[in-house]
């Protein structure tokens, strides 16, 4: 059964509409040129390029046959023979019951087939709502780097625009085995570093370089320096050791000492003699100051090492060194905190000589920081590298990038891969199955292949098609077979009659009475009977009003009343036919029928649902129609039908059935007109009835009583003014 057909881009269908549809019976109406013939056309050839963007669903083993122009063209224009229609022979019984049980088995595995195939359709929706639910998880990694500095864009190059393909892009990433080393903002930092007019080489820092060894100046700064011993103060100065204040002292009394004393700076009494300035001085002998002098030309050598070393400052721009900043100032402050500390022990050996003093090795200090220094060197040439190879720098931090994301994403991609694991399993096992059903319905299909070859015949086509024309009241012409398998139009008298001289009413009547017969049949004696969906398009085509009841009678009674046909789709221009096959009895409509419009305006064809309620705008017509009384009698009859069923149904006073039990209309003069009221009581192999029992007075009376018994008198009035 098709359950939706979707019309696009071919003819007047300019934007997508669809039909959709869980009924066997489906009418669908529509003026002339709004589209009936371009849905008809798409489903009697639907793998013609111009209908590329259509399509339709839910069809599984029955096979569509579509009455409409390229039927009768392909069918009866192009060959002078038509096709045979192959029917079972009515006598071989035998074969018939083997066919019968084939057919039987084969519908039985094809409602396996179906179901099957609908846990198949059901495990890949639900497989696909899944990766859907993970495609839209990853997706996240598309909002995350395509919107704001955009630095990571170019990692989704051909990935931003499809949730599929970046989630394939992501499967397809190798796990890492540990979690990356860089960050994602580390990556952002080199890309941002590599990308942009501001992306330059950097110049490499100097390092700490100087030929300083603190343990080099440990003699002289370690040994005490002391006066001449021949001193006659030495041996006092000795004794106390307080040579260096003794020293400092010297510089309070003159250089030119005369015979007087001097106070003394000290206990500031005139003990000072030249006598005792001598001996002090004699103390603080040529050795003395050589070796003071020794301390302060090692003062001046580390002044003038520790000067080399560049201020702090001078570092503050380089941005590598930046990332590294605390680390940096924390190992050049110790060294410089080193180098201040040995400044200071140097300048107290030259304020008190007599000390023995250390200096504090500053070695590991200037090596911790050119090691830092070299770090950074490392990363600068690092750098400089990739600026000279920015290409193949960006497609490493590209998949480093990808690394991140695969590592960070696997609990989804595990999760996702595990369910896909489980439903392919469980998807391979379900076409498994499907194939062994295929295989035993080929098998089915081959027993009653082989059964028919004894049983077909198109002697039956034949006579049904002849027997139509004649319940049609044709009898200008009849078809009869040639050879196996064609039939020929002959006309009584002639030998040589083609299809081209019907007129166009007839041709009308024998394709469709043919189309009929190949639904019902098989086109050739190796086709395996398969369930039928019918299209069929205006068959009422230049009819008359009588044909058209006709027609509409074949198809309820050999289409919608069979179970040869799954499904039937109905179009016409015609609201009268239109109503003809509606069903009248709402609950038997809605459970089998459903109706639809084909409506075209400036914007092009769209399908809408129909109501029952709708066809009543074709009331008045009916009216017209009995009005006239040169119309044919069936058409009028067949109008007032309606209108009864209409006003009451409208109404809803009284029953169709309990009109006619009222005691005016039981008359025998009435008994014709009653009885055609029943619309129930015809069939296709009946006339409507006989024509002499139409007398368009009587008729015309027994609708004025109906309108009268049931108290509506004045509306008969109105309506045939």
């Amino acid at each position: 059964m098709i359950t939706k057909i979707t019309m696009n881009g071919v003819a007047s269908y300019v934007a997508e509409t669809s039909l959709e549809t869980d009924k066997k019976v489906n009418l669908i109406y529509g003026l002339n040129g709004t589209g009936k013939s371009t849905l008809s056309h798409y489903l009697y050839n639907p793998e013609d390029e111009r209908y590329a963007y259509c399509n339709f669903e839910g069809m599984e083993d029955e096979e569509v046959l579509v009455y409409n122009d390229s039927f009768i063209n392909d069918y009866f224009f192009v060959k002078d023979q038509l096709p045979g229609i192959f029917t079972l022979s009515k006598e071989n019984s035998t074969a018939a019951k083997a066919i019968q049980d084939a057919s039987k088995l084969k519908a039985e595995e094809t409602e396996k087939l179906r179901l099957k195939k609908q846990e198949i359709a059901k495990l890949t929706e639900d497989a696909q709502g899944q990766e859907d639910v993970h495609k839209n998880t990853i997706w996240k990694i598309k909002t995350a780097y395509c919107g704001g500095d955009r630095v990571l864009e170019f990692c989704l190059d051909g990935l931003r625009g499809n949730k599929s393909r970046l989630f394939e892009h992501i499967l397809s990433v190798d796990l890492p085995k540990d979690k990356p080393k860089k960050t994602i903002q580390e990556i952002k930092k080199e890309v941002e570093s590599l990308s942009g007019p501001s992306a330059s080489k950097c110049d490499l820092i100097f390092g700490i370089n100087l030929d300083l060894d603190e343990s080099k100046y440990a003699d002289i700064l370690s040994a005490p320096i002391l006066g001449n011993k021949d001193s006659a103060v030495s041996g006092l100065i000795d004794e106390l050791g307080n040579s260096d204040w003794v020293r400092d002292g010297l510089a309070y009394i003159k250089d030119d000492v005369g015979d007087e004393a001097l106070k003394c700076p000290f206990c500031q009494n005139e003990t000072i003699t030249r006598a005792v300035v001598e001996s002090i001085r004699s103390y603080f002998d040529t050795s003395y100051e050589e070796k003071v002098k020794a301390v302060k030309d090692v003062l001046g050598e580390y002044r003038s090492q520790i000067s080399r070393i560049p201020d702090i400052s001078r570092y503050a721009d380089n941005q590598f060194l930046k990332q590294h900043h605390d680390e940096f100032e924390l190992r050049y402050n110790r060294m410089k905190a080193c180098f201040d500390k040995n400044i200071l022990i140097i300048e107290d050996k030259l304020s008190n000589p007599s000390k023995s003093l250390e200096l504090e090795k500053s070695g590991d200090m200037v090596a911790s920081v050119n090691e830092l220094i070299e770090d950074v060197n490392k990363e600068i040439s690092s750098h400089n590298s990739k600026i000279d190879n920015r290409d193949r720098a960006l497609a490493s931090l590209k998949e480093e990038f990808w690394a991140n994301m695969r590592f960070d994403y696997d609990q989804t991609i595990a999760t996702w891969v595990a369910t896909r694991k489980q439903s392919q399993g469980s998807l391979a096992q379900l076409e498994a199955d499907v194939l062994e059903c295929e295989k035993r319905l080929d098998g089915y299909r081959e027993a009653i292949r082989l059964h028919q070859a004894d049983t077909v015949n198109v002697d039956d086509a034949v006579q049904s098609i002849n027997d139509g024309l004649l319940n049609l009241g044709i009898d200008s012409f009849n078809i009869v077979k040639v050879a196996d398998d064609f039939y020929r139009l002959v006309r009584p008298g002639k030998d040589d009659s083609e299809f081209r001289t019907l007129s166009e009413g007839e041709k009308t009547i024998i394709t469709f009475l043919y189309f009929l017969e190949l639904c019902k049949g098989k086109r050739s004696a190796d086709e395996v009977g398969t369930k039928k969906i019918a299209v069929i398009d205006d068959p009422i085509s230049s009819l008359s009003h009588i044909f058209i009841f006709h027609v509409g009678r074949m198809i309820i009674n050999e289409m919608f009343n069979s179970d040869t046909f799954s499904q039937v789709f109905i179009l016409t221009h015609s609201l009268y036919f239109f109503y003809e096959l509606t069903d009248v009895k709402h609950e038997r409509r809605e459970k089998t029928q459903r109706l639809f419009r084909i409506i075209k305006n400036e914007n092009g064809s769209r399908i809408d649902n129909m109501v029952y309620d709708e066809i009543q705008n074709d009331y008045q017509s009916y009216w017209s129609v009995i009005k006239d009384s040169n119309q044919p009698p069936a058409l009028i009859a067949n109008c007032m039908r309606n209108v009864i069923e209409y006003f009451f149904g409208f109404i809803g006073k009284e029953s169709f059935n309990n009109v006619f039990q009222r005691k005016e209309l039981l008359e025998n003069r009435y008994a014709a007109f009653s009885r055609f009221m029943n619309r129930e009581s015809h069939s296709i192999g009946q006339n409507i009835f006989d024509h002499k029992e139409f007398d368009y007075e009587c008729f015309k009376e027994g609708l004025r009583l109906v309108f009268v018994a049931a108290g509506y008198p004045e509306h008969y009035r109105v309506m045939m003014r």
